[in-house]
């Protein structure tokens, strides 16, 4: 292991299976088979004949059951997911990490493991990942058994959940879905462009239509067909409202069965395994940054943690926005895709470059907290198809709280800069429950069966604190879905022990 060298990408892979429990049991895949596919087919990318043996470390993205809270294990729990991917993929590591949760992971992790190949710690790292939740919810569907249930006695370092990223008084105003605190977001930003709720619906369109053609013609799509803007637009049994202004196809599709792998390795390694300059994907800059509690956020129209990563990354690489050729930007809805830009400074209604290589997470699929492996996957063929390209992968985890970015080219950097530990922010504002009159800031209404269920608001008091309330009220929900913006009206605040609840003034 030699200090000081390059760390480089020099194979990658993809899994995929449409299998959904409707012809029986036979071709089920498991979260553990789809990375072993996705790690053979990166193994096999190299070119490298002893590749398998010099792996000396795996790290592994954590699946979905093991990143919520006492989860269920309806299949059977794998209880070593990296040590049962070193058995089948017939490599012998050293070290085995299961990594925390989030979005951010894979390009995280591919920072943090080339820091310590380029401090010469490690040598070659496989980087796997995979959802099975399209068998999971077909086999419980149709009535059919498999099972997921495996082990290894290898020792591995288990990084947990992480640190919580909800609030007591989000959850108990209602803020518990993803789709919820985005619709924050995206109504944050509709009210910053002066648009209507039909507006923004139709701007979000617009956003990822060319997203929907992208996955059309992708192979590793578990949604491939091109939607257009009025479909996207528009509600419909197909399109149904889940929490405004959102509908179905502006939020990631977790019902998927993917996998993703890559391998990092140091330069001199890829020279001992003879491994073609052709081959090469270098990492010019890295970024990551952590984001606080979505109620502790000054600005909720974009992305401090975007921002800081992004220009982190650029700034390691030496890079502009204009320099760079090819995106992926993480798009589990398309707020993350206006903060992403917004952070490069790129208005996506004009730039002719496109903003993702897989076709997004609504498309494509979203993998859990695999997706951007994926999207790292397309840009290594990317830029090894277009040689001395530049391209920057932006990973997001949790609703915009942790963030990853990473610039890449099959061009050598004259030196590398490992990525500095994730920023934090300063500034946060502070959170009260009390009863008074406020001025609406954003919201989003919440969707059940029978409709619009509950709208859930944060409002500024006159001192700048912020109030988080809710409501059931029909009157209320009928001004919050009206086609204005209500974001500036003032709301009269009644808070009662640990809730608020709010009415229009």
């Amino acid at each position: 292991m030699a200090k000081g060298d390059l760390p480089v990408l020099i194979g990658v892979g993809q899994s995929l299976s449409q299998w959904d429990g409707k012809a029986g049991p036979a071709g089920a895949p498991s979260p553990l088979s789809l990375m072993a596919e996705a790690s053979k087919a990166a193994l096999a990318d190299t070119g490298a004949a002893n590749i398998a043996a010099a792996i000396d470390t795996i790290a592994v993205v954590r699946i979905f059951e093991d990143s919520v809270g006492r989860a269920a294990h309806p299949h059977g729990h794998n209880t070593n997911l990296p040590g049962t991917l070193a058995r089948e993929t017939g490599t012998k590591p050293t070290r085995l990490v299961y990594e925390t949760v989030g979005g951010q992971s894979p390009q995280a992790l591919i920072n943090e493991f080339a820091r310590r190949i380029h401090e010469g710690e490690v040598d070659a790292v496989l980087i796997s990942g995979s959802e099975a939740n399209r068998a999971s919810k077909g086999a419980r569907k149709h009535g059919v058994e498999i099972n997921w249930a495996d082990g290894a006695d290898a020792p591995y370092e288990d990084r947990g959940m992480g640190p919580m990223m909800l609030s007591r008084e989000e959850i108990k105003h209602g803020l518990v879905a993803p789709a919820y605190f985005y619709g924050l977001f995206e109504n944050a930003i509709a009210a910053r462009e002066g648009r209507t709720r039909s507006g923004q619906r139709r701007a979000m369109a617009e956003l990822f239509q060319p997203f929907s053609a992208v996955a059309a013609k992708n192979k590793y799509s578990q949604f491939p067909v091109e939607h257009t803007v009025d479909f996207l637009s528009t509600p419909s049994r197909e399109n149904y409202e889940y929490a405004d202004p959102f509908l179905k196809w502006f939020i990631a599709q977790d019902a998927v069965n993917q996998g993703a792998a890559a391998i990092l390795v140091s330069s001199s390694k890829a020279d001992d395994l003879g491994v073609p300059e052709a081959k090469r994907v270098y990492l010019h800059g890295g970024g990551d940054a952590a984001d606080d509690l979505i109620s502790l956020r000054p600005v909720l129209d974009r992305s401090w943690a975007m921002d800081t990563a992004i220009s982190r990354a650029l700034a390691q690489a030496g890079k502009k926005q204009a320099d760079i050729q090819h995106f992926d930007l993480y798009s589990c809805f398309p707020c993350a895709v206006f903060s992403g830009a917004a952070a490069l400074g790129l208005d996506w209604k004009t730039d002719k470059r496109a903003l993702t290589l897989t076709g997004g997470l609504p498309f494509f699929g979203g993998p859990g907290n695999n997706y951007s492996l994926h999207g790292i996957a397309e840009m290594s063929a990317a830029l090894r198809a277009n040689p001395g390209n530049f391209g920057l992968i932006l990973a997001n985890g949790g609703w915009m709280t942790k963030e990853s970015a990473g610039v890449y080219s099959t061009t050598a950097p004259k030196s590398f800069t490992p990525a500095e530990p994730a920023a934090k922010p300063k500034q946060q504002v502070e959170v009260a429950i009390v009863s008074g009159e406020a001025t609406l800031e954003t919201f989003t209404v919440t969707h059940g069966k029978d409709g619009p269920d509950r709208g859930i608001i944060f409002a500024r008091l006159p001192d700048g604190r912020r109030i988080i309330a809710n409501s059931a009220d029909a009157a209320t929900l009928a001004v919050l879905r009206e086609d204005a913006s209500p974001v500036g009206r003032k709301v009269s605040i009644t808070a009662e022990n640990e809730t608020a609840t709010f009415v229009f003034v």
